[in-house]
């Protein structure tokens, strides 16, 4: 290559047209094989950085360069093939250079022609031709040679999208690759002793691309994986690395899928952590510990061996096992916390995400007592570290100070001392948002956490950061027993800083005079808001006009509404119901504006617990790995917080059927409740909707059956209330027609007859009823006839005390324990077959679908624990529940219940849903 063709610069600046002129010199005859080798480079590199290419001139190009077929030069024949393989989607009769690649894809070509030109064939050739190149690409799967093998093996991956039906029959021959092993180099012919490690790795390397092209070609079969990953699991079958990880991830992906499988999948996991290599050993580690709902003992064996890798003199395995273990400890630290003495060991290391990770890791398994001399190492080490690792350390923090909040000083006094560090905004940000929900969810750390904020701002370079800041001050500081001592803060705000600033203090002022009761405090605020109609911004001058309006205003309650409304939109369904209006194709949509109320608002207290149980669940860092193809399993509390939010994802829905929508407001919405197996004929999951007088059971179904097609789907369902007769069948919304794989709604709406209280325990019988029809295949419409009538039994439904209640935070669960004295129950109980008190506090949270306090959702012993509960009824009504646990491996978790609730009814409910 000549040295022009040597400057970078000059690469990249190659023009398209200037190529493609240049590309005549692949008509000449003799073919100078240098120059060409130079314009197919510059071809590859346009190709390769999106240039496209219309099909006229694709398809000059693509048979210009099939006439250097002619010339032998192995490296101009690679560089051939390696374009022919991109110009063939765009360009026009590629098939018509299949001949000449043929010739090179025989038995006795060069042995470095042969995977080229194989790789080459299968992306010029269609679904009408594929047959005639079948034979070929099955002789090539078995070849002796290994790079011709996996060639072959990769292009059926590409051939199996084309012609599915022909790339399956080559299952045999696929099989035989993944078990046999091929002797020589992966491109013979490049042997010696300098390349038998090289030879040694790529050699089985075929064994990987064929285990990958027999699960494409089984996908649809479970049966079929499972004899798979069973008979290349089997020691000494597979020889691969890459390959071995392969079936470790269908094994894992088997056993998330069928509960019946987990067992005998579990078991090959476990014994690839004893597998001689460490890619192997880190794969199968994680595929058990992002098991879903994996318990403590199946943890056991892969934490010994991550701990194992602790102490390896690599830095990439002690990082890789660390990263495991810090995931694994925001959902299950007690199996973590056997490692910590090794974990330590590496704060001091000299490799800074090592010891970031140890730290964080140690924060998530820490428990009380070890918080203050965890403090004490990360404090010393905070001046070494990058602002990108420092953000790190605080997630860790804050979750660990929501968590433990009796140390709430603790943790304050240390996020306050390295506020006042140098950083960058990323690290400012992390520091104050840790703060502020400290402000939110630890009310003793409240004041002081406040003051701490009030001192940043006074020299905040971060313009964000300070508006943020004054919104909080605005919203907290009138609550505290000293106001006054915050409005000085906030006023040197309009005073000293630029006009974003000044108009956000303007707003937080109004707040603290806005149903201001002590009148010293509202005439200061007044005075100070006056003085902000003479700023020089308008915006400034605009808000503090509209805040002394409202503050002037006899109408008390309207301004507070206005001022201090602490409710919002659920964002999610007004993010949906905005993209809907806006991407709608009828210009009927747009005649009428957007309807906001039909937006569903959420409290501030369901806001802070959906937020605080996101929290405290762990923060995994910010260095973390690319997730696997499963996230850890829904704890307990997340699936409580979630439920407050269903009613707002199915009210929109049900708004839309006039019969439903007459009911008024959904007040509670359940999670999906399966009432048949997934593997079955018909696939039955309920949802049961709570409106004021009325409970609406939505039945979503799905018919499995193939050529079948049922007609006039309806549930017939009887209600059996305990007691007196409290439900009244009203309506029947069957489903029309219900075709295969096609999913279809059915609803039941009961009305509540009056009772002396709204909440009442029922349980519901189920019948699916349909007329089943069988479908033509040669139309692919429902046969003649009136089909037959048939019906199908599912499980039972119950309502249960836990449907009426949503979870709520509170700051002092012994306050709400407190107040919450309507009503008392209690109970005692034998959980013989949890495993864990762990297991049964995940469980009970579930069930009650109340808000853990207090980080109580954590069990800290494996003994004994105190659960603590907190929600409100749909109607408003406080409801808490202390749950004490004990734990012996003779008789399981033995569990105490306590109920208190401020309306009648509820608290026998709730004990009555657990018992």
């Amino acid at each position: 290559m000549d040295k022009k063709h040597e400057d970078v610069g000059g690469v990249a600046q190659i023009d398209k047209t200037s190529v493609f002129q240049e590309a005549r010199v692949f008509n000449q005859s003799p073919v100078s094989p240098r120059k060409c080798r130079v314009i197919l480079t510059k071809l590859a590199l346009l190709l390769f950085t999106g240039e496209s290419w219309g099909r006229q001139e694709a398809t000059t190009l693509f048979f210009g360069i099939s006439k250097l077929f002619q010339n032998k030069d192995a490296s101009l024949r690679q560089m051939v093939y390696l374009v022919i393989k991109e110009l063939a989607s765009s360009a026009d009769d590629v098939i018509m250079v299949t001949s000449s690649i043929m010739k090179d894809t025989s038995v006795g070509s060069d042995v470095v022609y042969r995977p080229n030109a194989i790789r080459a064939l299968c992306r010029v050739i269609d679904a009408s031709t594929v047959q005639a190149i079948e034979r070929l690409v099955k002789t090539c799967i078995v070849d002796k040679n290994p790079s011709v093998a996996s060639a072959a093996l990769v292009s059926s991956y590409h051939l199996l999208p084309v012609a599915k039906d022909v790339v399956r029959r080559w299952q045999s021959e696929a099989a035989e690759a993944a078990s046999g092993s091929k002797s020589g180099g992966f491109l013979g012919g490049f042997g010696g002793g300098s390349h038998n490690s090289l030879q040694a790795s790529t050699n089985y390397m075929t064994q990987y691309h064929a285990i990958g092209l027999l699960y494409q070609m089984r996908s649809g079969d479970r049966m079929s994986l499972v004899k798979m990953v069973q008979q290349y699991s089997a020691a000494g079958v597979v020889k691969s690395p890459a390959a071995t990880v392969l079936l470790v991830r269908l094994a894992a992906k088997l056993a998330e899928e069928d509960p019946n499988l987990r067992k005998p999948m579990m078991q090959l996991l476990d014994g690839w952590l004893r597998h001689k290599s460490e890619m192997v050993n880190f794969e199968a580690a994680k595929a058990i510990t992002d098991m879903r709902d994996v318990t403590d003992a199946e943890l056991v064996q892969a934490v010994h061996v991550l701990q194992l890798f602790l102490t390896s003199p690599r830095a990439v395995t002690k990082f890789a096992s660390l990263r495991i273990l810090s995931q694994m400890a925001s959902f299950k630290p007690d199996a973590v916390r056997s490692c910590n003495q090794d974990i330590e060991s590496l704060i001091t290391n000299s490799n800074r995400s090592i010891a970031t990770f140890a730290i964080t890791t140690l924060l998530k398994t820490g428990n009380e007592s070890s918080v203050d001399r965890l403090m004490k190492q990360i404090t010393g080490f905070m001046a070494e570290i990058t602002d990108e690792f420092k953000v790190t350390i605080v997630e860790a923090v804050r979750t660990l100070a929501l968590k433990f909040k009796a140390k709430q000083s603790g943790f304050l006094a240390f996020l306050s001392g390295i506020l006042r560090d140098e950083g960058g905004y990323e690290f400012k940000r992390a520091v104050v948002e840790a703060i502020m929900d400290l402000i939110r969810f630890v009310p003793e750390a409240k004041e002081d956490a406040l003051a701490t904020l009030c001192e940043f701002i006074e020299d905040c370079e971060f313009t964000k950061l300070a508006v943020r800041i004054l919104f909080v001050l605005g919203r907290e500081g009138p609550s505290t027993p000293h106001p006054t001592k915050y409005i000085r803060y906030i006023y040197n705000r309009v005073v000293l800083e630029n006009a974003i600033v000044r108009a956000a203090a303007t707003s937080a002022l109004a707040k603290f005079g806005v149903g201001q009761k002590d009148p010293e405090i509202k005439k200061s605020v007044h005075v100070l808001l006056t003085r902000c109609l003479d700023d020089v911004d308008d915006e400034v001058r605009d808000r503090a006009a509209l805040n002394l309006r409202l503050m002037d205003q006899d109408d008390d309650e309207m301004a507070i509404k206005f001022i201090r409304n602490d409710s919002m939109f659920s964002l999610p369904v007004l993010e949906h119901q905005l993209a809907m209006y806006v991407s709608s194709d009828s210009r009927d949509v747009f005649e009428t504006a957007f309807d906001i109320t039909k937006i569903p608002t959420v409290s501030r207290e369901q806001a802070d617990a959906a937020d605080l149980t996101k929290k405290t669940e762990g923060a995994t860092p910010t260095l973390k790995a690319p997730s696997a193809t499963k996230a850890p399993a829904k704890g307990g509390a997340d699936a409580a917080a979630s439920a407050a939010s269903n009613a707002q994802k199915y009210a929109v829905e049900l708004q839309k059927i006039p019969e439903l929508a007459a009911h008024g407001t959904v007040l509670k919405s359940s999670e999906v409740v399966e009432l048949t197996e997934s593997e079955t004929e018909y696939v039955v999951t309920a949802i049961k909707h709570i409106f004021k007088n009325h409970v609406v059971l939505q039945y979503d179904i799905k018919n499995t059956l193939p050529d079948t097609v049922l007609l006039d789907v309806e549930m017939v369902v009887t209600a059996e209330d305990e007691g007196d007769v409290q439900l009244e069948e009203e309506f029947i919304i069957p489903a029309p027609k219900l075709p295969t794989n096609e999913p279809g709604t059915v609803y039941v709406s009961f009305k509540r007859l009056e009772t002396e209280s709204q909440f009442i325990s029922a349980s519901f019988t189920n019948v699916l009823k349909f007329t089943s029809k069988e479908i033509d295949p040669s139309t692919g419409e429902p046969e003649d006839g009136d089909g037959y009538p048939d019906e199908y039994q599912v499980e039972d439904l119950y309502l249960t005390g836990a449907d009426y209640v949503v979870p709520a935070y509170a700051g002092s669960f012994d306050n709400v324990w407190e107040q919450a004295n309507g009503e008392k129950a209690t109970e005692t109980l034998q959980l013989e077959n949890v495993k864990s008190i762990s297991d049964a506090t995940e469980q009970v949270t579930k069930t009650l679908s109340l808000q853990p306090l207090e980080g109580s959702d954590v069990a800290l012993s494996t003994s004994t624990h105190t659960l603590k509960l907190y929600g409100k009824t749909i109607t408003g009504g406080k409801v808490a529940a202390m749950v004490r646990m004990a734990y012996s491996a003779r008789t399981g978790v033995t569990m105490k219940i306590d109920v208190r609730s401020e309306e009648e009814g509820v608290a026998a409910l709730m004990v009555a849903s657990v018992a």
